[in-house]
């Protein structure tokens, strides 16, 4: 190969598809490696291999090559120019910081000053003593190493010391557990030899261990390294701050220091999202001692890593805005070619085919739902938050049967009822069991194919708990089959319905002067009397739910709920005169009332299943019999779809008003909110493409159908304070907002491989005309996504540099979305790559490149472990559903590829670009 023909493949398409694919494959690689490994292991296999940067310094050559070889110094082209130019700077400043960056520990009780830190690198440190002439000399090497126990490793230090030759060699390394790693060290010199056991780890500076060889003595180390701070600092207090009622669920926690050094002395308060930056060091609140008595802070020193790499963040933010908006780009080149063609446009849609237990039945007693509704509005401790009975009934309901109400009932009448009642609940076939799992149905004695069952058919007819003899081996094993998980499920909704019953969640007296404003249950009190001192109202918290209960009773037989309203309103005014200062407001309340009555989110699944699925059928009828009617039917169910986008944002803000954060911080909300994001997007594109919404509204519906499935669950919680920041607005909303164009454009390439199959010689025009329209959606829909993911990505990353002082540590989910970035990067390149040119390549890629949208979102929460994982103790067991999926994505790759190239033949432009 000659000099000019490798240039040339340097700075060629084909070279920047093979570092895409072949980045995005190591780093998958390694986020599966640090998984079944360890974070070490990973680095020394793939983040720190030589080949690993190889790959990142190609992609810069290729990127200032790609500048002169399609004129990207045009004035009309700025704008691409400067997207290359900014993913320059981003691997120019990560390597900065791979390589002159330090980071560490800084460990601090109260009224302690220091003026160092350990570093976050791993040394072996070994300082050899002994004489010469009479003096006393010291000969000592410190190297950085980075060992694993699954790897192959390597030490060795030859020397001489005044013409003693020794030498230091690794022999083994080994964890014991996550508290310190054992390494084994040989030292040799002259004819003696001598195994040390060295103890160390990451963050931690332990003592040297010595031995005595051939007249000389050698100190060996291994862990962090202490670096000097070009100031000192002094932990005058550390606050931490906990949600109401909690033990350990933490709001905030913040250390209040004094700084000196610089000329200056200035006290200052380090808390998440709230660092110092001082001289060149940043420091961020990480941790705490467990007594609350110290604080552990990370130190970062990266001013000229942090500087170029932001530089290209901003760079690239600014260049895919342009991008989208500002001269001729790709991208407005799509949206003219979209108005051209609906000028020639005939029709653009195909449709798709697409204890003690009661032996006798037990009388139920249930209140009316007026006095339930009072009950329901009535305030709640639970899980750090004040919240209506009516949210908890409503979450206890949900979990226990997966109903919203129970024979007519509503949740908050069954939680009455329970309380009247306990023993004839227990008769009550309330209990969700799978269908499916026959297994289970015979061990609790039911007929097979029973969805819901009794809590006594959990019992024996002495009175024993069937599933006991199991459970230890359920809950201790980390790879449960399905029969296990089923069991655990039941298992844990009958100790839910226990504490229902029991009254122990019943968390509504609060307890005077309280500084953390927790409140009891009736039964907390029975167990610690002491922790009332006032004698009226441990009087009022002994009587008061038992007496309600014995009057609610009584209302239920005479219809008079006058007295049990006057026990509610007693229990509410004692909240308000102890609480008042943390209780939420009434209009919040009643929105909360409102929000659980109205369930919104369930309802709009169903709005736009058949507004989707009508959308379809009347798109399809004007294929064939272009009438004026479908034409208005069409306008109509559009209108009805903007309807359900405005209730479903109102819904969203609805949430974010009760829960004090955006409506994005876990599993559930995440998805509703990126079924807000699809049908927003498809609306976006309503005008150019009919066809376009309707597949989004289909799309948005399957989102919201999967957030309410068992595994997800519905309820408002609490932030961790990490969450508690601007940048989790600007990250989460951005990030998953993507996901939407991306699950759109993988919903436009099933259709449009689907029309390649069912294209003939009859309606191969207007099928074009309809595949032409929908790539050039789908083309516009990946952009959007992909410049919505890139920006979203790197805002955590500067997210995580303001909370933890690094913008990057491969992490599995910031590396899955980096993968996410580096496949949709080439989908979109497709049409510039030799051989992959072509309207069934770029659709077909657009839905295998979904696979790492899902992988990102679900795979690694439930894969993999990390910062953003919802599950990391069991492992998961990949669905059957998943290998069916990727089964009919290749069936249908291949069919419509042999149609397109069979039609090639008789019918050239039947794969047209677009």
């Amino acid at each position: 190969m000659t000099i000019q023909k490798l240039i040339s493949f340097i700075y060629s398409t084909k070279l920047m598809a093979i570092l895409f694919i072949s980045f995005a494959i190591a780093m998958a690689v390694g986020t599966f490696v640090e998984n079944d490994c360890d974070t070490d292991t990973a680095r020394i296999w793939v983040y720190n291999t030589w080949w690993f940067e190889v790959i990142m310094g190609l992609f810069v050559v290729n990127f200032i090559g790609n500048i002169s070889r399609y004129r990207l110094l045009k004035k009309e082209n700025w704008a691409v120019l400067v997207l290359h130019l900014s993913w320059v700077f981003i691997i120019v400043g990560a390597g900065v910081t791979r390589y002159f960056g330090n980071e560490g520990m800084i460990s601090l009780r109260e009224g302690e000053t220091t003026n160092t830190y350990l570093s976050d690198r791993t040394y072996i440190t070994v300082m050899v003593d002994g004489t010469y002439q009479g003096a006393p000399l010291r000969k000592k090497k410190q190297k950085e190493v980075l060992f694993s126990s699954y790897t192959s490793n390597h030490y060795q230090w030859s020397s001489d010391f005044k013409g003693k030759p020794f030498s230091i060699t690794y022999k083994s390394f080994k964890p014991i557990g996550k508290e310190m790693n054992v390494l084994v060290l040989e030292v040799v010199s002259g004819n003696q030899r001598k195994e040390v056991t060295v103890m160390g780890k990451r963050g931690v500076q332990h003592p040297p261990t010595t031995i005595d060889l051939n007249g000389l003595q050698f100190h060996l180390s291994y862990g962090a390294r202490e670096e000097k701070l070009p100031f000192s600092l002094t932990l005058n207090d550390f606050i931490a701050e906990k949600y109401p009622g909690t033990e350990n669920s933490y709001a905030s926690f913040k250390s209040k220091v004094t700084v000196s050094g610089g000329g200056k002395t200035f006290p200052y308060d380090i808390e998440m999202n709230h660092i110092l930056n001082y001289q060149g060091y940043r420091l961020f609140q990480s941790s705490f001692h467990p007594d609350e008595q110290g604080t552990i802070l990370s130190v970062n020193h990266d001013f000229w890593g942090t500087l170029i790499t932001y530089i290209g963040y901003i760079l690239l933010f600014g260049s895919l805005l342009a991008f989208m908006f500002v001269g001729k780009s790709r991208f407005r080149k799509l949206n003219q070619q979209l108005k051209d063609l609906q000028a020639k446009r005939i029709a653009i849609v195909l449709a798709l085919c697409f204890g003690s237990l009661a032996t006798a039945q037990t009388p139920m007693v249930v209140p009316n739902k007026a006095h339930a509704e009072k009950f329901g509005a009535m305030l709640i401790q639970d899980d750090g938050r004040f919240k209506p009975v009516n949210t908890f009934s409503s979450e206890l309901l949900r979990k226990l049967s997966k109903h919203d109400t129970y024979k007519g009932l509503t949740s908050d009448q069954v939680l009455l009822s329970m309380l009247l009642s306990p023993q004839a609940w227990y008769e009550s076939d309330i209990i969700y069991v799978k269908k499916a799992n026959d297994s289970l149905h015979r061990f609790l004695g039911v007929p097979e194919g029973t969805k819901w069952v009794k809590p006594k058919d959990f019992f024996d007819a002495n009175g024993h708990y069937k599933l006991a003899p199991l459970l230890k081996d359920i809950y201790n094993t980390n790879t449960p089959n399905q029969f296990q998980k089923d069991f655990k499920e039941v298992d844990q909704r009958i100790g839910l319905l226990n504490r229902a019953l029991q009254g122990d969640i019943f968390k509504v007296f609060p307890v005077p002067n309280d500084p953390n404003h927790k409140w009891i249950s009736h039964l907390d009190y029975v167990n610690d009397t002491l922790q009332i001192t006032d004698p009226l109202y441990k009087q009022f918290i002994k009587n008061a739910l038992p007496a309600y209960l014995i009057l609610l009773q009584q209302a239920t037989e005479t219809g008079d709920y006058s007295k049990a309203d006057k026990v509610l309103n007693n229990i509410k005014l004692q909240q308000e005169f102890y609480s008042a200062e943390v209780l939420p407001s009434p209009a919040k309340i009643q929105t909360e009332l409102w929000y659980n009555r109205i369930n919104i989110f369930e309802q709009l699944f169903q709005a736009y299943l058949y507004l989707g699925t009508m959308l379809f059928i009347v798109l399809l009828w004007h294929i064939f019999i272009p009438k004026q009617i479908f034409r208005r039917l069409t306008q109509i169910g559009i209108a009805l779809l903007w309807i359900c986008f405005i209730l479903h944002t109102v819904g969203l803000a609805v949430r974010w008003y009760l829960s004090g954060h955006a409506p994005f911080s876990d599993a559930y909300e995440s998805m509703i909110y990126v079924g807000w994001s699809a049908i927003g997007v498809g609306l976006f594109f309503s005008r150019r493409s009919p066809l376009t919404v309707a597949a989004t509204a289909f799309v948005t519906a399957m989102i919201l159908m999967i957030a309410h499935w068992n595994w997800m669950d519905p309820a408002i919680g609490t932030l961790q304070p990490v969450l508690n920041s601007y940048w989790l607005m600007l990250h989460v909303a951005v990030i998953v907002g993507s996901y939407g164009p991306f699950a759109l454009g993988m919903l436009l390439g099933v259709i449009n491989l689907l029309l390649m199959i069912v294209t003939t010689r009859k309606n191969a025009y207007k099928i074009n005309l309809i595949q032409q329209e929908l790539t050039i959606v789908n083309e516009l829909a990946l952009t959007v996504g992909l410049v919505m993911l890139t920006i979203g990505n790197f805002l955590g990353g500067m997210w995580a540099n303001e909370s933890w002082g690094r913008y990057w540590g491969w992490d599995p989910k910031e590396t899955w979305a980096l993968i996410s970035i580096m496949i949709y990067a080439l989908v979109i390149h497709l049409r510039l790559i030799p051989h992959w040119r072509g309207r069934w390549a770029f659709n077909f890629m657009s839905i295998v490149a979904f696979g790492s949208i899902l992988m990102t979102y679900f795979g690694v929460n439930f894969y993999l472990t990390g910062m953003h994982s919802y599950a990391t103790g069991d492992k998961i067991i990949t669905p059957t559903f998943v290998y069916y999926a990727v089964g009919i994505v290749l069936l249908l790759g291949l069919v419509s590829y042999l149609r397109v190239k069979k039609a090639s033949q008789v019918l050239p432009n039947s794969n047209t670009n677009s």
